[in-house]
């Protein structure tokens, strides 16, 4: 029996919920469900993106239309093409065993004639984006005066978009006597102006602290120079070589400047703003879940209704006018119970707008230091190792193999494998070794970036760098592995710092009198048959997350499957097909592919 069950549900719904795997159900679901299906109310419904709150008013309103009526009961208005499409798809999943029951989707870009045509065939449930909606009730095309119940969705994404009098248009064809429910991340005063105007003693659901942002994402920030926004970016990308990520400028201008450059840099990128057509739109989006796109730069607009589970991390190019925006942009990340990260790059007058929003969120940002060009060598050298390692074999090179042992006849294994990784780490050596620091002068740190250490140069106080053979497709994420490495040396959560995971290794911090102990621990240490190796970096600094200020205040659950399994899919999506708008157009970035 699953918890769904304990809802209130009935059987054509617990039976699509069976077929699509669901178990349990998120928080918002568990509060709104048993509440909509009881009581006839409206409903204020604060949550995150990306927290399940289609299923939370989707299952109800299925369960309460009257099948065998062609009228159009349900209405939901949602701010974009794509998160109309969206919510259409898993409504049309939701009901698939509830016989006579049609979802139609109305929305700009295609015909008008065809989706009136849909209409008129009996559609109980429309699902609409406002300017489309409020031309088909202008020409006449849809009836909603009979409708029952009123989903608003995204409400504060779509009043940011300016759809405020639409909404109201739209809502004053509707009856009095409907149920309105009101889903959204943040409450801005525009949303409780249309909660007042629109609904009657509306019931309130917060998950999480109202305008907060969500607790599986972490908030960084890196304080530059003016003019080292973009190196910066390219810096954070290299740093992180299985990188998925949205980048939001303020302008179309920047967006396309941001992503034309990358692209003649030789990032997988793409580029999402107003200007493109609706075709260009949908390929670069089918590009970016596909993840033929690693770095999609896109302006707040043209990002609302990305609804991709595994983005990484938001980078903030710009910071937003709004702060209700930054929380948005943030919302991409960290969904489906993952982690996440959201930089923000800013420059030093910048830095009171990270206090506000702050203020707002109610989490802290870590300030972190871009990645020195020895630091980035240092997470490209390890990332190449164990790309070769995890190289399946191509059994058709065994016809070249004795012509191959000819020529490398008299390299001892030492001296050839340093050649191997040598013909792709010069490259990236040559382009990092002599680039300058661009942390900002009042936030730098007192030492070059070409600064080495010896691995037996242990400082006796302080904090200690750690490399870790495992990461990412070994089935950790920064807080899972936190939580594997405290467990394993049996340490205090505050004892273990800085956690960075990249593919497939990452970084960690402990105290200096406890790097001993690490060690020993991780001396011929091994998990389901495979040695996990731990060595001291030579970069103390690094780039981690997890600060310990951030850990003491929210503390850690395990993600993923939180162990440690082999293989998995490799994530780095480097090297993309040559002619999309990912391709490799020039060859000034250096880098392992």
């Amino acid at each position: 029996m699953t918890k769904f069950e304990t809802l209130g549900l009935d059987k054509p719904l617990l039976d699509a919920i069976a077929d699509l795997g669901f178990e349990t159900p998120s928080e918002v679901q568990e509060k709104s469900i048993p509440l909509l299906l009881q009581e006839d109310t409206d409903l204020v419904a604060l949550a995150q993106t990306g927290t399940g709150k289609t299923a939370a008013f989707g299952f109800p309103m299925i369960q309460k239309i009257q099948a065998d009526s062609r009228t159009t009961q349900g209405l939901i208005l949602s701010p974009t093409r794509e998160l109309c499409l969206q919510i259409t798809n898993e409504l049309k999943l939701y009901s698939k065993y509830v016989k006579g029951l049609n979802t139609v989707a109305i929305y700009g870009g295609a015909s008008i004639t065809d989706q009136a045509r849909q209409i008129k065939r009996g559609a109980q449930i429309v699902v609409a984006t406002p300017g489309r909606m409020k031309d088909m009730i202008g020409r006449g095309m849809v009836d909603i005066s009979k409708i029952d119940y009123c989903v608003l969705d995204e409400a504060d994404e779509m009043l940011n978009m300016g759809f405020f009098e639409d909404i109201k248009d739209i809502l004053s064809n509707t009856p009095k006597e409907k149920f309105t429910w009101l889903f959204s991340a943040t409450m801005p005063k525009e949303v409780s102006t249309i909660a007042k105007k629109f609904m009657h003693k509306p019931q309130e659901i917060t998950v999480g602290t109202k305008n907060a942002g969500a607790s599986t994402v972490q908030h960084e920030y890196y304080q530059v120079g003016g003019r080292d926004r973009y190196p910066a970016l390219k810096r954070l990308a290299d740093a992180n070589p299985g990188i998925f990520s949205v980048i939001f400028c303020r302008t179309k201008r920047d967006t396309q400047k941001v992503a034309e450059k990358l692209i003649e840099d030789g990032y997988n990128a793409g580029a999402l703003h107003g200007d493109l057509s609706q075709n260009q739109r949908d390929l670069v989006m089918n590009a970016f879940r596909k993840k033929q796109v690693q770095m999609l730069v896109a302006t707040d607009v043209a990002a609302r209704g990305i609804d991709v589970d595994d983005i990484t991390h938001v980078i903030n190019y710009q910071l937003p006018d709004e702060i209700e925006t930054y929380t948005h942009r943030s919302g991409r990340t960290g969904r489906a119970g993952k982690s996440g990260i959201s930089m923000v790059i800013v420059t030093r007058s910048e830095i009171r707008k990270i206090k506000a929003i702050e203020k707002k969120i109610q989490q802290d940002f870590l300030s972190k230091k871009i990645p020195t060009g020895i630091e980035i060598c240092e997470i490209q050298l390890y990332h190449l190792a164990n790309k070769i390692k995890d190289t399946e074999i191509n059994t058709e090179i065994d016809n070249y193999l004795p012509a191959i042992n000819d020529v490398l006849d008299g390299i001892d294994r030492e001296e050839l494998i340093k050649k191997i990784v040598s013909v792709e780490f010069t490259r990236f050596y040559n382009y990092y070794s002599k680039t300058r620091d661009l942390n900002s002068s009042d936030n730098s740190r007192e030492r070059g970036e070409r600064g080495e250490r010896s691995k037996d140069d242990i400082p006796s106080s302080g904090s200690v760098r750690y490399f870790i053979n495992v990461g990412e497709r070994d089935g950790y994420d920064w807080m899972s592995l936190k939580d594997f490495l405290r467990d394993t040396l049996n340490l205090e959560k505050e004892d273990v710092f800085n956690v960075d995971t990249k593919d497939s290794f990452s970084f960690f911090n402990t105290d200096a009198q406890l790097t001993e102990l690490v060690l020993q621990t991780f001396t011929d240490f091994k998990v389901d048959g495979r040695f996990v190796n731990v060595e001291v970096s030579k970069n103390p600094g690094g780039s981690g997350r997890g600060g310990r200020k951030r850990d003491r205040k929210r503390g850690h659950r395990k993600g993923g499957d939180g162990g440690y399994r082999k293989g998995g899919d490799n994530k780095s999506f480097r090297g993309g097909k040559k002619g999309g708008s990912g391709r490799r157009g020039g060859k000034k970035r250096p880098g392992f592919y």
